[in-house]
């Protein structure tokens, strides 16, 4: 996949190009039903199947003073997920006040079909853009056959039964709760976060027979506290293992952890970038009466999560 960032970075518009907008945060089984259609639609007039999408998050930049929800995926997981769907290109829009200031017809118009070169544009129905968000779906297919370009409008994917339809905002409180079983469903992938390997407080080998891996997260949202079954990513291989996520209550040092215990593995990998798959949440955080109850359950953890992932 071809990632232009900026427009000044564009050579030229693309060859019949099939567009989808958004700020795809999680990529999931929504905006991957958006992206197959562009793919399709690109397909039949042989053309390029392209996203786009702007960086930071448009809610930091019109809301600096409002705490944004975490997001999903950054910016390097969004474009890795992106391309496993097969656009051809993503192009990324710093966000700005001054972009945010262009009007609806001047971003279809002078940005869509004269830089993009736009001839088809895929969107879900309650798509907006634009100052003010003046810019709908009844207005692009307003202006579609004078420009020349064709609206396809797709319908929303449906969940599983009592969340609605997929948005982001499901997939975010799904995980904040924990459920990622769910979230699974949602995104048609397990939940993954990244972050690097450092110092822990070296417990976990000496005083509970279990190392971990201590992960100083890159990602904004994290899974709600607790233990879980989870594969970890490292050197091109996927490991098995189980973390703990929270504040280690039996020792009470009140200092908040990612912390996860690779099945049969003895590398040392401090300061190493791992990313970690959340397969299945095993229990809640609790406090233990001391360090002997609390190795008698990690072992019991331990054991389930080699049967989950077995």
């Amino acid at each position: 996949m071809r990632v232009v960032e900026g427009l000044d970075s564009l050579e030229g518009p693309f060859e019949r190009a099939v567009v989808t907008i958004g700020n795809f945060d999680g990529v999931h089984k929504g905006h991957q039903a958006l992206f197959a259609r562009v793919k399709e639609k690109a397909r039949e007039i042989g053309g390029t199947a392209v996203a786009v999408t702007f960086e930071p998050h448009p809610a930091k930049v019109l809301h600096p003073n409002t705490p944004a929800p975490p997001r999903i995926t950054l910016y390097e997981q969004k474009a890795e997920l992106i391309a496993a769907n097969g656009i051809d290109a993503l192009v990324c829009i710093p966000f700005s006040m001054v972009f945010a200031a262009l009007g609806a017809m001047a971003f279809l118009k002078d940005i869509l079909i004269h830089r993009i070169g736009m001839k088809a544009i895929v969107v879900g129905r309650d798509y907006t853009f634009g100052k003010h968000r003046e810019g709908n779906v009844d207005f692009l297919e307003k202006h579609a056959q004078e420009l020349g370009f064709e609206v396809i409008c797709e319908p929303w994917v449906d969940t599983v039964p009592g969340h609605g339809r997929i948005s982001s905002t499901t997939v975010r409180k799904t995980v904040m709760a924990g459920d990622v079983a769910v979230a699974f469903d949602l995104l048609g992938r397990y939940y993954q976060v990244r972050g690097t390997v450092v110092s822990g407080r070296g417990r976990g080998g000496s005083a509970l027979g279990f190392p971990t891996a201590n992960i100083a997260l890159t990602d904004e949202l994290c899974p709600a506290n607790g233990v879980y079954a989870v594969t970890v990513e490292y050197g091109g291989r996927r490991l098995k293992g189980v973390a703990n996520i929270g504040y280690s209550p039996t020792f009470e040092d009140h200092l908040f952890t990612v912390e996860v215990h690779i099945f049969d593995f003895a590398e040392q990998i401090t300061g190493q970038r791992i990313r970690v798959n959340f397969i299945e949440r095993l229990r809640d955080e609790k406090k233990f009466s001391g360090i002997d109850e609390l190795k008698r359950q990690i072992a019991v953890d331990a054991a389930e999560a080699r049967r989950i992932l077995a």
